[in-house]
């Protein structure tokens, strides 16, 4: 079995080791992943007749290339917040002809099909927050098998109790705003603060 993984949206600090995690246990079950560059853009983007393009959105992972990733944050295969099912006109990838008539955004999803199948992946792991698995669950309904990793400092995905970043966002948060007190009490001020998070009320 060859599994895809994919990041889609912000960075956290968690990513490189859930990478790290999924690709020792997949190679101790004897199978083997795939990393896609650049979240659903890698898909998006990659030529099926253009050899240099798809060495330049796919990296065969093994736990001897990732042996060192979780030492550092973010994500070694890169992110973005492209979601292939609206895709702009100026985003619409120039190997694929020109875009349908009309402003967009356009659905690019048969073209991440075909890319999948070429590169012979049977499931799907992309990691990320609500816009990254809204395209995960399009996958699914496409008859992509996906196994969703939750990630977003809002802590807002659906079906469950903790989404990796979470708990960055709050330490750092609280750690900024006993930093900020310190000035704001020495200049008898009073301080209003915007943290992300969006209308989740975790944050």
């Amino acid at each position: 079995m060859r599994i895809g993984i994919l990041t889609g949206g912000g960075d956290v600090p968690g990513l490189n080791p859930s990478i790290k995690a999924v690709v020792e246990r997949v190679a101790d079950g004897g199978h083997s992943v795939v990393g896609i560059r650049r979240g659903w853009a890698g898909l998006l983007n990659a030529n099926l007749a253009d050899p240099a393009s798809m060495e330049e959105h796919f990296v065969d992972l093994t736990p001897a290339s990732v042996r060192t990733v979780d030492r550092t944050g973010g994500t070694f295969l890169h992110t973005s917040r492209t979601n292939p099912a609206r895709v702009s006109r100026e985003d619409f990838p120039a190997f694929l002809g020109d875009p349908p008539e009309g402003d967009g955004p356009f659905d690019a999803t048969d073209h991440v099909l075909r890319v999948l199948e070429a590169k012979q992946i049977d499931v799907l792991i992309p990691i990320g927050g609500d816009d990254t698995l809204s395209y995960g669950l399009r996958m699914h309904e496409e008859g992509v098998p996906v196994i969703a990793i939750p990630k977003t400092m809002d802590n807002d995905v659906h079906g469950t109790d903790y989404c990796i970043g979470f708990s960055t966002a709050v330490t750092r948060g609280v750690e900024f705003i006993h930093n900020l007190r310190t000035s704001t009490g020495s200049h008898e001020r009073i301080a209003i603060v915007e943290l992300f998070g969006r209308y989740s009320g975790e944050t």
